[in-house]
């Protein structure tokens, strides 16, 4: 049997989120023509915000945003969780919600490609340059979003695989639900270095370097309209504005590289 697009989660913790989604978005919004809600990856934070303030001063149609790793986002569209569209953090999931059924036919859409970068507090001493610096005695802590439901966990993985040291520091990996919380992570001081999305990096009071793409097989971001949307026109118009002039040039401002 097919296993479903994202992993099993334990049912009290499916069960919350569930519940939480919906009380975030409300079950009535869809019948609203000027209203959308949109699922969105959690490496999208900073740039979706800034394009859905732009896209409802330009359109009068209102986004609900709605964050969160895109396994367990994927997970909400199965169980039939009210929302428009879906940006995912990779084009797998978009591809597995498309063989179920479950996005309209033709919506799918390449909006960008995400980098991850190294990321550490500007009061942390000694500096960390590059991947192999993680191996390092004094680095003892390290945070990544979990490669079970996150996209950017699983490029994360690839990169230390790749470079020879996951094996030998995965004992100190601290595994987050999605991007943002190991951002959060970061901050707050729990690790020394966290693994996070370029996009997110930006505004932060921490200083980055950028992983070589070759580490690891590249994201590729897709977003797509959920066929159970009752709001269509509105959400392809969110769609075309995203891979638009005004959401391309966003996107690349936060460091994604755009098709």
């Amino acid at each position: 049997m097919r296993e479903s697009v994202a992993k099993t989660l334990p049912m009290r913790q499916r069960i919350l989120v569930f519940f939480a989604l919906l009380i975030t978005i409300g079950v009535g919004c869809q019948s609203n023509p000027k209203s959308i809600t949109v699922l969105a990856a959690s490496d999208l934070t900073n740039a979706f915000q800034e394009i859905a303030r732009d896209f409802e001063r330009e359109k009068g149609i209102k986004i609900t945003l709605v964050f969160g790793s895109t396994g367990q986002l994927a997970q909400q569209i199965e169980q039939g969780a009210p929302a428009d569209v879906f940006a995912a953090a990779n084009v797998t999931m978009i591809d597995e919600l498309e063989r179920a059924g479950l996005i309209m036919p033709g919506s799918k859409q390449t909006y960008g490609i995400g980098r991850i970068a190294l990321w550490t507090r500007r009061d942390k001493e000694p500096s960390v340059e590059k991947l192999e610096d993680l191996a390092r005695d004094d680095i003892k802590r390290i945070a990544i979003a979990n490669p079970d439901h996150a996209p950017y966990g699983i490029a994360a993985r690839e990169a230390l695989q790749t470079a020879g040291i996951w094996e030998r520091i995965k004992p100190r990996i601290i595994f987050a639900e999605n991007i943002n919380q190991t951002l959060q992570y970061g901050i707050s001081g729990n690790v020394d270095v966290a693994i996070v999305a370029l996009s997110l990096c930006n505004g932060t009071n921490g200083v980055w370097t950028l992983i070589p793409d070759n580490l690891h097989k590249q994201v590729i971001q897709s977003l797509a309209i959920i066929k159970t949307t009752q709001n269509e026109a509105a959400a392809r118009s969110f769609e075309d504005y995203v891979i638009g002039t005004e959401g391309r040039a966003t996107l690349q401002r936060f460091g994604f590289v755009v098709p």
